[in-house]
């Protein structure tokens, strides 16, 4: 027997493994709607991580585009200033077109909006040019003009400055290909190319005008830069087609368009002709003119930039707040959710425990019910009751019927209150029922003081079914000598027995309180061995001791003829004993009055179950 310590031991233990596989329990089902929500995190992270690299990528294209304006900004003004000093040399020092020092301060002003210039690598020289080496020999230039400097020097020194601006400007767009505005700032790079070409293109059509022909080799830079400029237009064109729209307006509506267009067709063929100084300013306005429309569409597309820019910021920063706003909420209603599964779990949980013991208990109570059934009617045959709802009769060929009859019944009845010959009943029949556990038999019912019992059905036991009637009857017999009435000690119990063997018909009789009777001459037979029997003395018929006689285990003494009523006169004989040992059988207390079918059930579930213990109201004392 364990100890009080060493049972507590094991019901800590038992505690410990129900809170660990609850534990493990709970984290899995918390683990189901967690991969989701830790999808979602991951996902939501992912994709603000991914909206502030695009941010800031759009960020470092605004300042490259704004700093790609300034640049462009300032190589227009070296463009304008260009074409003002060579217009300016041309004419020994003209100003009727335009102030030249306003254009200075205004290049001026574009070079410290720039800010910090680049290094700059100028054509035919070695090391590039800084922001004050640059700044150094501008200053010169523009200080040279009124001392000889011839006009070519000027325009190349102008033309290499430019193309040093455009190749950093080519450098910073690269540097944002990856950018949706990439084609607009190769449209503006282009469109830059394409103006500074046509004003090279310009200073070389002056010439033209003024001295009636260019050198071959100035001939064929004319139409090279004219060629490339119209290439670069048609380029920033095909780059930026909402710009096609605003050149359309520039052919159409400008008449001096067409007048240009002729006379640069005068110059690609140069033939020889007078020159002349008026023709060559008015060529020169005309140009300055169609230069200005063209820097006109330029600033547009520095709008369409500027627009670009601001909506790809504005859709990133967007981006982030969405981004940003759904995992704050997804952190936030994620502990919520959790809570509320920790919750539905553990109810959950709670319901499960409950139901298992509800299932325990309803599996308890099913034993009873069946057990009490199985008690009233064969266990095959309700079983097949409880399926089928019917159960055809069945013949046995032979079977082996008991009988047996309490002598003196109806005295002992009438001197006896009805509890006293209830609690007589009960416990002889207990006594009964108890000791016939031990055999192969079923009781089939019990009327008053009568008790039937037979062998060899429901189930088929073979030849077997005599031999244990005839052990029962014997057992029964010696039981009944050692009773006595509660109420009246002094007085033996005395009891009649009958068997015989024969055929019959089996089968439920009835719907309400069904019973399982038995039909055929064998019964009343059996019924007629008893009546007819001495009290205290077992009466068997012929049948019962041929089948006694081929197994040799019993003792029989012939009574004769005896005259039973419908059947005539039949030889019966005495049951005696047995010629070996009685068998050993488990001995049973007669005092407890709970049925053993039902103490069998409490110990099952009490060992099956040591948390479960049936109270009181299942006991049925």
């Amino acid at each position: 027997m364990a100890s009080p310590k060493e049972t507590k031991s094991d019901g800590c233990g038992r505690f410990r493994r129900w809170c660990k596989s609850r534990r493990c329990q709970l984290w899995r089902l918390l683990l189901l709607p967690f991969i989701p929500i830790l999808a979602l995190i991951v996902q939501t992270t992912l994709s603000l991580r991914s909206s502030l690299t695009n941010g800031r990528e759009v960020a470092d294209v605004e300042e490259q585009v704004s700093r790609a304006t300034e640049l462009g900004k300032l190589v227009t003004r070296l463009q304008q200033e260009r074409s003002e000093v060579a217009f300016f040399i041309f004419t020994n020092g003209s100003t009727l077109r335009s102030n030249l020092w306003q254009r200075f301060s205004e290049t001026d002003r574009a070079i410290e909006q720039m800010g910090e210039l680049p290094l700059l690598s100028f054509k035919n020289r070695a090391k590039p040019v800084d922001e004050k080496t640059f700044m150094t020999e501008l200053k010169e230039l523009r200080a040279s003009i009124n001392d000889g400097t011839s006009m070519t020097e000027a325009v190349e020194w102008y033309t290499n400055a430019n193309a040093a601006f455009l190749s950093h400007l080519t450098k910073e767009i690269k540097d944002t290909d990856s950018s949706t505005i990439w084609r607009y700032l190769m449209g503006f790079k282009n469109l830059l190319r394409s103006i500074e070409c046509k004003g090279i293109a310009s200073v070389l059509g002056i010439n033209y005008f003024a001295r009636g022909s260019l050198q071959p080799r100035s001939h064929e830079r004319y139409i090279a830069h004219m060629v490339l400029g119209r290439d670069l237009l048609d380029n920033t064109l095909n780059l930026v087609p909402s710009l096609i729209p605003l050149h359309k307006d520039i052919k159409e509506d400008s008449p001096e368009y067409q007048v240009l267009e002729k006379k640069n067709q005068q110059i690609v063929d140069n033939k020889h002709e007078n020159g002349s100084v008026a023709d060559a300013i008015e060529y020169f306005d005309q140009t300055a003119t169609l230069l200005d429309k063209l820097r006109a569409v330029q600033k547009q597309l520095r709008e369409y930039i500027r627009e670009g820019v601001t909506k790809s910021l504005q859709e990133a920063r967007r981006s982030e707040a969405v981004c940003a706003a759904i995992l704050v909420l997804v952190c936030v209603v994620s502990p919520i959710i959790i809570a509320l599964v920790t919750n539905a779990v553990n109810t959950i949980q709670v319901y499960a425990r409950n139901l298992s013991e509800k299932a325990r208990e309803l599996e308890y109570e099913k034993e009873l019910s069946d057990s009490l059934l199985y008690q009233m009617l064969p266990a095959s045959v309700a079983k097949q009751l409880k399926q089928t709802q019917q159960v055809p009769a069945e013949f046995f060929a032979s079977v082996t019927v008991y009988f047996s009859d309490i002598v003196g019944f109806t005295a002992i009845a009438a001197v006896s209150t009805p509890y006293q010959v209830i609690s007589f009943l009960n416990s002889v029949y207990k006594l009964f029922d108890e000791r016939i556990e031990c055999y192969d038999v079923y009781k089939i019912e019990t009327i008053g003081d009568s008790y039937m019992v037979a062998s060899g059905l429901p189930v088929r036991n073979g030849n077997k079914h005599a031999t244990e009637i005839a052990n029962m009857a014997l057992e029964l017999l010696e039981a009944t000598s050692m009773c006595r009435l509660p109420h009246r000690p002094d007085q033996t119990l005395c009891m009649r027995s009958g068997i015989h063997t024969g055929p019959c018909v089996a089968g439920i009789v009835g719907t309400k309180m069904p019973r399982y009777c038995l039909f055929g001459d064998t019964i009343n037979t059996a019924s007629r061995m008893e009546s007819t029997g001495e009290p205290m003395k077992i009466q068997i018929s012929e049948d019962v001791k041929k089948a006694l006689d081929k197994t040799g285990q019993f003792l029989t003494t012939p009574r004769g003829l005896v005259d039973v009523k419908g059947k005539g006169e039949m030889t019966t004989h005495w049951l005696e004993g047995r010629t070996g040992p009685s068998p050993v059988r488990p001995t049973a207390s007669t005092l407890s009055y709970t049925p053993s079918f039902l103490a069998r059930i409490h110990s099952q579930g009490r060992s099956a179950s040591p948390r479960y213990q049936p109270d009181s109201k299942r006991d049925f004392h």
